[in-house]
């Protein structure tokens, strides 16, 4: 609300503010009893209507009698000090006692002169594009630092496996790998059954239908089984880390955690990332599984038995396409877990501070993962995989 739109007079109660003296050069007021929230909404519009029509040179506010201030008490007489300062006038705050005084002196009237809008102001496109630059290379410089912390941390869980907390990976486990098995076989059967029913069209035109088979499962074993699971899990699984880490910040349970000596990296984020290591290749196998039955049913609806089916998937594909898929979700499983995590400890304060963190780290995940899915395809272009 813009401070300088007053509401429309109302009667000032005169319990808790009387006038001494209203002249055209001083008004004089004396405040009693408790300036708190409740009695400060009742006071302010009335208040602000009289400093403003009354217009005096001087201000006098007489607060010996204030038994209660508190913050919304001394946002009033701020309020008070800062309209006369902008009109070239003068205010007294008088008999304030010492345990309501140390709030006003935080706080200068005249550095509220003028208020400034909560929207952002608009700035031209060198100043945004060098923002933005500092931005990304901030999170960059963050990205190395959490990489390095969680290397060392997942490196003394492997030497040290007793100091890992065992029951709270299984959770994790449950949670992000048991309760996603829906979702990941919906649509890896959907993306198995459109792949396979796209691919028929042109197929057809040569006569070689069956081959909708090797496709499928070539598709499904090297690229789109790891994909999907690890796309899906950083929408459902990397965004809940970091809505629960960035609760945990706001609230300051992190805090409490370093102050008790339990760095938030091996105690919280560790177990994140093996829960989500174990569980993304047994989710891959879950997905590859279910793109072979989608264009299974393509297939049947075409008229060929099951058995041929069975027979070209087993000569399109071998243990090295299954491998080299699962070796991806190895990868995709840091990047979805830790980019969760990073994204949850750099919460800010703020209403939807928890909201931000949740939508970069889905981002930031996606984003990754298919830039290491483009160089594990160089990788294996160049090994001949």
């Amino acid at each position: 609300m813009n401070p300088s739109i007053i509401k429309p007079s109302a009667t000032l109660p005169g319990d808790i503010c009387r006038i001494l003296e209203h002249s055209e050069e001083t008004l004089h007021l004396s405040l009693a009893g408790r300036l708190d929230a409740s009695v400060t909404a009742q006071l302010w519009y009335p208040l602000v209507n009289l400093v403003e029509n009354a217009a005096p040179q001087l201000l006098r506010l007489k607060a010996d009698d204030i038994t209660y201030c508190d913050s919304a008490g001394i946002g009033l007489l701020m309020e008070l000090a800062r309209r006369q300062l902008k009109r070239q006038g003068q205010y007294s705050l008088d008999g304030l006692k010492e345990e309501f005084s140390h709030l006003w002196s935080q706080y200068q009237p005249k550095d509220f002169l003028e208020i400034r809008s909560s929207r952002p102001q608009p700035c031209c496109l060198p100043e945004e594009t060098g923002r933005l630059a500092v931005q990304a290379w901030d999170g960059m410089l963050d990205m190395v630092r959490f990489t390095g912390e969680l290397t060392l941390a997942l490196l003394h869980a492997a030497r040290h496996p007793r100091t890992v907390r065992w029951p709270e990976v299984w959770l994790v486990m449950e949670k992000a790998g048991v309760n996603a098995l829906p979702i990941v076989g919906l649509i890896s059967f959907l993306i198995g059954l459109i792949m396979a029913f796209q691919a028929t069209i042109p197929m057809r035109q040569f006569g070689v239908e069956i081959y909708v088979a090797n496709l499928t499962a070539l598709s499904m074993l090297r690229e789109l089984g790891p994909l999907m699971t690890a796309l899906l899990l950083a929408g459902r699984s990397g965004s809940a880390f970091a809505a629960e880490l960035g609760t945990m910040k706001i609230n300051e349970e992190i805090d409490a955690l370093t102050t008790m000596g339990l760095a938030p990296v091996p105690f919280l984020v560790v177990t994140r990332v093996l829960a989500t290591i174990i569980i993304m290749p047994l989710l891959s196998l879950f997905a590859n599984l279910m793109g072979l039955v989608g264009g299974a049913v393509v297939l049947l609806s075409l008229g060929y038995p099951l058995i041929s089916y069975i027979h070209q998937v087993k000569a399109a594909v071998g243990l090295l396409d299954l491998t080299g898929g699962l070796a991806k979700t190895l990868v995709f499983a840091l990047i979805v877990a830790g980019v969760g995590c990073l994204h949850g400890l750099k919460t800010r304060s703020g209403a939807s501070a928890v909201g931000d963190s949740a939508t970069r780290a889905v981002v930031s995940g996606i984003i990754l993962i298919v830039i290491a899915d483009g160089l594990f395809a160089v990788a294996y272009y160049f090994l001949g995989i």
